[in-house]
């Protein structure tokens, strides 16, 4: 049997349905979420984002719906910042952040998060570029007998563009410090996330220190991007691994569309 790993930017569930059937069929034995919304009794299943010049929609609460669409995982949330989403005209404080899914027969036998840029904002969304943060876990897989170390992050969006910035140089150090409080060497680890940079950019100059390769790049492809995204450069989720890692499947998932990023699912040994 294969462990079966997908990372995905969810959009704030803006493309809920396809999302939604997507996450249930595809029922992997790890789920990492990106761009997770999650609201206290939030007053409609809808909400919306503002900020001047913009509106977007957004589930009230993602985390809690995929957490019922994945019954038999366990559900880790870790929120980036706290601010307002807008019920019509009425305020309603929420949370945006990371969502981890583990399948309930892996035990997770070590964590850690932590900030990769900023900190945690109780009051407001915060300026740009915004806290950026990170998630890793350590699980045993019974069928494999053996420890897998998986890290999935939400890199910071840079208004001027992907390239490299001293921020993103350091936030590719403090990654590389957060997964060794985590990872043991010479076990399988899997990275993974919306990293927000080029393929070129020193992040995995850094990550490639911990033996770490790029599946994305590596296997030639060029696209991460589904339709819904218009703007040039269609790079910027990436999944990379260990030489322990088996590889069996990997895939950029093209259909179906469940975001403005593509799905990536890897089954590995």
């Amino acid at each position: 049997m294969t462990l079966s790993i997908i990372s995905l930017n969810a959009w704030g569930g803006r493309l809920h349905a396809p999302l939604m059937r997507y996450i249930a069929d595809a029922n992997p034995d790890v789920l990492c979420l990106q761009e997770v919304s999650r609201t206290v009794a939030a007053p409609a299943e809808w909400l919306v984002y503002r900020e001047p010049g913009l509106e977007l929609p957004q589930r009230a609460d993602l985390f809690r719906e995929v957490s019922l669409a994945l019954p038999d995982h366990d559900a880790f949330f870790f929120p980036a910042a706290s601010g307002n989403l807008f019920h019509g005209d009425k305020p309603i404080s929420s949370r945006f952040g990371l969502g981890t899914f583990v399948r309930k027969s892996h035990p997770v036998i070590g964590e850690a998060v932590d900030f990769l840029h900023g900190a945690f904002t109780p009051d407001g969304w915060g300026e740009h570029p915004r806290s950026r943060n990170a998630h890793c876990i350590r699980i045993f897989d019974y069928e494999l007998g053996a420890a897998v170390t998986i890290v999935q992050l939400h890199g910071l969006r840079d208004m001027a563009g992907k390239g490299d910035t001293p921020a993103r140089v350091e936030q590719g150090e403090k990654l590389v410090e957060l997964i060794g409080r985590v990872w043991r060497k010479g076990e399988r680890l899997v990275v993974c996330g919306d990293f927000n940079v080029l393929p070129e950019s020193v992040t995995f100059e850094a990550l490639g220190r911990l033996g770490l390769t790029d599946l994305v790049t590596s296997r030639g492809h060029t696209d991460t991007r589904t339709s819904y995204y218009r703007k040039e450069g269609r790079f910027a989720d990436y999944m990379m691994v260990t030489p322990q890692v088996g590889v069996v499947i990997f895939d950029v998932v093209a259909e179906p569309e469940a975001s403005d990023h593509r799905a990536l699912h890897l089954e590995m040994l």
